[in-house]
């Protein structure tokens, strides 16, 4: 790589360091997931190809700034991998090797899991802990995929009670090797007739789980329609002992702030959020400790967020061919709402190099003001309900038969992940 690429250009809001108000205090405490004390009480969910080390990396530093807003020091979110599939990980894939990097300063390291094996979903924990890989481990049972659902796994694995307690308790028990917590993050269930979410929170609670995290939609809604906060706040009613996360539709600070209020959750998960926005971390961090301060980029902060972006995923890569066509998927997000012609666009979407991205971003007018509401509310996948894709007579019992076994024994080897 060029040394072009390793550069570090001001970000979004470098100049925007308002005084928290006067009188303001936390909205609420710091969150606490084990032994680790997370200050702000926002964790960064697991997307697939997105949140690899590079976006955690710009994700943390606009954390840390906005707990300095907040008036807290040295605090930070918490930013887990994206999901890293166990037979992967166990067979030490490259590329799951990869994807379960760290940078030095990340603390803590948190790392999701996705499995459908308690065996492999042991065997997986078991190698993050006894080698010293992860501080946290997630495990997903939340993933809408069809491929995924289709044998078993993700968002509609909670369906089979035994299956899910046995996998939760045997990742809960390695991690506790090493006093390593583990947290759960599901959806409301397979479809509005098979809720599954009230009752597999309470068994990942006898489990000891750390805290569980809900996203509410079920697998059929996928990202459609809006989440059900109503189910968070039954959730959260429900389970008494350990946190209880939010998760969806949470677009800015503000909608974080209502989701607390309205549901008492003890955090919350940001997922399609921050795609295009990291300095959403600063914006949470800010509201949850009482600071009204909020990041409002130029144009030209955000091309110089894009640019550091690029340039982390050419590091994670080794690779600026690789790291710029990763970048692509982006573009959008960022520039949403700024008045960025459509042959820009176009071709900062085929962008393949460090010196095309900058004469590209050079044509933009740095110093275009935030576009306010156009550059705000959804990104990322949205799309329609759909039946969700299970294998044969999935629904017929909550019970493990001996066909679904074999069924679930072939899941992970055609789950990609790592």
């Amino acid at each position: 790589m060029s040394d072009e690429t390793t550069q570090t250009p001001a970000r979004a809001g470098d100049q925007q360091r308002p005084t928290p108000p006067a009188g303001s205090g936390p909205v609420l405490p710091p969150l606490r997931i084990g032994r680790h004390v997370i200050e702000s009480p926002v964790v960064l969910a697991p997307m697939a190809g997105i949140t690899n080390r590079a976006f955690r990396r710009l994700c943390r530093e606009y954390g840390n700034e906005g707990t300095a807003l907040g008036g807290a020091s040295g605090a930070t979110s918490l930013y887990v991998s994206e999901m890293i599939t166990s037979r992967a990980l166990v067979e030490r894939t490259p590329e799951s090797m990869r994807l379960i990097e760290h940078d030095p300063d990340e603390n803590p390291r948190s790392i999701q899991l996705y499995s459908v094996d308690p065996a492999t979903a042991r065997a997986a924990a078991r190698m993050l802990v006894e080698e010293d890989r992860a501080d946290h481990i997630d495990l997903n049972f939340g993933c809408p995929v069809p491929k995924v659902t289709r044998k078993g796994g993700g968002s509609a694995l909670p369906w089979k009670k035994d299956l899910f307690r046995a996998i939760v308790g045997a990742v809960v028990e390695e991690g506790g090797r090493r006093d390593i917590p583990v947290t759960v993050k599901m959806r409301k269930g397979i479809d509005d007739e098979h809720l599954t979410f009230l009752d597999a929170a309470l068994a990942a609670e006898e489990e000891g789980v750390a805290a569980v995290a809900l996203h509410g939609r079920t697998a059929a809604q996928a990202y459609s329609g809006t989440a059900d906060w109503e189910a968070i706040r039954l959730l959260k009613q429900t389970v008494t002992s350990i946190p209880v996360l939010g998760n969806g539709d949470i677009w800015s600070a503000e909608d974080a702030l209502r989701m607390v209020e309205e549901t008492g959750c003890d955090g919350v998960v940001v997922g399609r959020g921050c795609l295009g926005r990291p300095w959403l971390f600063t914006d949470l961090a800010a509201a949850f400790a009482g600071s009204s301060a909020r990041v409002t980029p130029t144009l030209g902060e955000v091309t110089d967020t894009l640019r550091t972006h690029t340039a982390y995923l050419c590091d994670f890569y080794g690779d600026e061919e690789r790291g710029c066509r990763d970048i692509r998927k982006h573009i959008a997000w960022y520039l949403k709402g700024f008045p960025a012609g459509s042959t820009v666009r176009n071709s900062l979407a085929l962008v393949d190099s460090m010196a095309s991205l900058d004469a590209l971003i050079s044509t933009l007018d740095p110093d275009a003001p935030w576009p306010g509401e156009a550059a705000e509310g959804q990104r990322g996948r949205a799309g329609s309900g759909r039946v969700v894709a299970l294998p044969d007579r999935w629904l017929e019992s909550r019970e493990l038969t001996e066909e679904h076994r074999r069924t679930i024994a072939e899941a992970e080897l055609s789950v990609s992940g790592g």
